[in-house]
This record gives C-alpha cells, sequence and structure tokens, in this order.
C-alpha cells in the first residue's frame, strides 16, 4: 500500500490526541466515524523503563526513539517553545522543563497508549505523548500539536475553548520547520490537517456551501452547539479550526491578532468573540473568502 493511499486511510484516526473530545485534555481522542467513544477513564500511563532522559532549554524528554530521531523531535519542540513565548504571555514559576514521552514507533505507542485506544497522541498532564515515524517526511507534527496544549495549559493557563484549543495547536503543529525556524503560517503539506486543505471542494458561495456539509458556520463552530457529528466530520472540523486561527493571526496583516490573543485570555465564548473580533455573519464572509485562498494556495 503506498503512503499516499495509507495517509489518507489513516488520517482519521492519525492524531487522536488532536480531538479535545473529552473533558480534559488528559482523555482526549477522537472515534473513527460510525464508532462510539468509549467513556473509560484511562490509567495513567508510566515512564517507559527502557527510555533514555535528553535534557535541553525547556523540555526534559523520555525516549525509546534512536539518538538522532529524538534530536530531531528536541530541535522541533524548542523551535516551538521559541515562537510561542514570543506571542503569548508565560505564567512565572511553574515546572523547570516540560516532560515529553516519545516512543520509537506507533506500534510501541499503542502498546503503552493510556489514552482512548484510538488515540495516536495526547497531552496527559504532566507529560505530552507521541511516537516518532520514521517513514514520515514530517515526523514530529503530532507532538508540535501535544507540546502546544501543554504550553497553553502549562506555560499560560489559558482557559479552555476547544475551538480555540485545538485550533492554535493546529496552527503551531502544522507550521513548516526550516532551518530549525518554525515558520509560523506557513503550512506544511505534510503535517495534519493540511494534507487534506485541497480535498475541500468549495463552490465560492457561502449558503451554498454551508448547506452541503463543506463549510460549518462559525457560531456552530465556537459554540460547539448545533454542528455536524463530529465522528462524520472529524477532518472538516480540524481544517476549521486550523483556519480559523490561521484567519484571525494573519488576515489582512494580522487586524484581528492582538484581539485574537485577548480572546484566548478570555476563553473565546461567542459573546466575547462578538465583542473583541466581530459580528460573526461577517467575520465568517470574511474567514471564508480567506479559506478560499488557502485551499487554492495548497492546490
Amino acid at each position: 500500500m503506498s503512503n499516499k493511499v495509507w495517509r489518507a486511510i489513516s488520517a482519521i484516526v492519525l492524531l487522536g490526541g488532536l480531538a479535545a473530545l473529552a473533558v480534559r485534555y488528559s482523555d482526549a481522542g477522537v472515534a473513527v466515524p460510525g464508532t462510539a467513544r468509549s467513556t473509560e477513564i484511562p490509567q495513567r500511563p508510566l515512564l517507559p523503563r527502557a527510555a533514555s532522559v535528553s535534557e535541553t532549554t525547556h523540555y526534559r524528554i523520555h525516549s525509546t526513539a534512536p539518538t538522532t530521531q529524538t534530536a530531531q523531535v528536541a530541535q522541533a519542540v524548542e523551535a516551538l517553545h521559541a515562537r510561542y513565548v514570543g506571542m503569548f504571555p508565560v505564567k512565572p514559576g511553574g515546572a523547570s522543563k516540560l516532560s515529553l514521552v516519545l516512543y520509537r514507533d506507533r506500534a510501541e505507542f499503542k502498546r503503552n497508549n493510556r489514552s482512548r485506544p484510538w488515540a495516536e497522541a495526547y497531552y496527559l498532564p504532566p507529560h505530552s505523548y507521541a511516537y516518532f515515524d520514521a517513514n514520515a517526511r514530517n515526523p514530529y507534527h503530532w507532538m508540535l500539536h501535544e507540546a502546544t496544549h501543554q504550553l497553553m495549559r502549562e506555560a499560560s493557563g489559558f482557559p479552555r475553548a476547544k475551538w480555540i484549543d485545538e485550533g492554535a495547536a493546529s496552527y503551531f503543529g502544522a507550521s513548516r520547520l526550516v532551518a530549525g525556524s518554525l515558520q509560523l503560517g506557513e503550512p506544511d503539506p505534510d503535517a495534519y490537517p493540511i494534507w487534506w486543505l485541497s480535498q475541500q471542494q468549495l463552490s465560492g458561495v457561502l449558503e451554498d456551501d454551508i448547506a452541503a456539509g463543506w463549510v460549518i458556520p462559525l457560531d456552530q463552530l465556537i459554540t460547539g452547539r448545533g454542528g455536524p457529528d463530529m465522528n462524520q466530520y472529524f477532518n472538516q472540523y480540524y481544517i476549521h479550526y486550523w483556519s480559523l486561527s490561521h484567519f484571525l493571526f494573519h488576515y489582512r496583516d494580522g487586524i484581528y491578532a492582538e484581539r485574537y490573543k485577548q480572546l484566548m485570555v478570555e476563553g473565546g465564548s461567542l459573546e466575547a468573540f462578538t465583542r473583541l473580533i466581530g459580528p460573526p455573519e461577517r467575520i465568517q464572509r470574511e474567514w471564508y473568502g480567506y479559506l478560499q485562498q488557502l485551499v487554492n494556495a495548497q492546490r
């Protein structure tokens, strides 16, 4: 089976930990369409006994992956940390090092998974868990996503709002890493959910695309109420989360960026969004046009 076919088949379950469908990030996971999510509380995972411990300026990495692969992930998360703290306030005090657990491959991760059974990566305080895929051109984007959740909780203490949590984590996690620097806003086509972007069938008429299920109305996305079934429209939700954050950071040279940061601090309610960003009806039309540009650029 080709990598492209495998990627398309597995994308629905690829980043189970990325979808914070449960009450806590520690129980994050996503169901394959048509399946029910377990309500069983996962056991608290243990650090791998055979793990080596590597330390960087900001991270302690417990890894069973080879040294070169661990170093590659270490470089990526340090690049993430540098860009994150350059954008958001960080609480004083707290842990001196953020903790990551890196498994050598998917099979080992699955044997030790204590999140939902379908999870591919997750954040269960105080650790972020992921595995290294030696066959992937971007083998660290899922760890970047989970490490962003970790930064939002442990470094900044932002209130939890699903659309912001997943949007910001997708924004950072799917940005291209170039020469050790994370190029924020430059999508990496080998990162989730970017590889689904070119499949978006947007007609250019917002109302038609809402009716067809290609666009989730903004108020439904923000409130989490009234939208399509997450199990059936998982990739659509993540394209929306990612693109909305990208829009709020970059639209018209970032006219909404500082207000979006304030929205993160306040918790991301629809009322706060309307007050800080603007009426959802107007913002949705601006965002829809912006999403069309993102789709066309990716194609």
